[in-house]
């Protein structure tokens, strides 16, 4: 099993930012990568981005590319997502999760991941 807390989130106007963090801890060996998922209100979660751990690869959905980073440190088995120029439309519950998988094939897709934060709410005001 693998435990996940996220934490970082707020209330920020337009064109601010915000850093998340999510710590992962227990059975952390075979983590493959970790990333971020979001869900606004009223819609279906979305990717946002991914890092594979090892390498420090990243993914980003075509919506963040330019405005959030993603960036891990292995000593701390800790991801932060930086958010900048933030927008009301990134206005959603953001979640981390762990990508056990081989390969990076599924990392787009939630049913890539086999553990899952409580999720962290960023509102963004105009």
């Amino acid at each position: 099993q693998v435990q996940l807390v996220e934490s970082g989130g707020g209330l920020v106007q337009a064109g601010g930012s915000l850093r998340l963090s999510c710590t992962a801890s227990g059975r952390t060996s075979s983590t493959y990568a970790m990333g971020w998922f979001r869900q606004p209100p009223a819609k279906e979660r979305e990717f946002v981005a991914a890092i594979t751990w090892r390498g420090g690869v990243t993914y980003y959905s075509d919506f963040v590319k330019g405005r959030f980073t993603l960036s891990r440190d292995n000593a701390k088995n800790t991801a932060y997502l930086q958010l900048n120029s933030l927008r009301p439309d990134d206005t959603a519950v953001y979640y981390c999760a762990v990508y056990n998988k081989y390969g990076t094939g599924w990392i787009r897709t939630a049913e890539g991941y086999d553990y899952w934060g409580q999720g962290t709410q960023v509102t963004v005001s105009s």
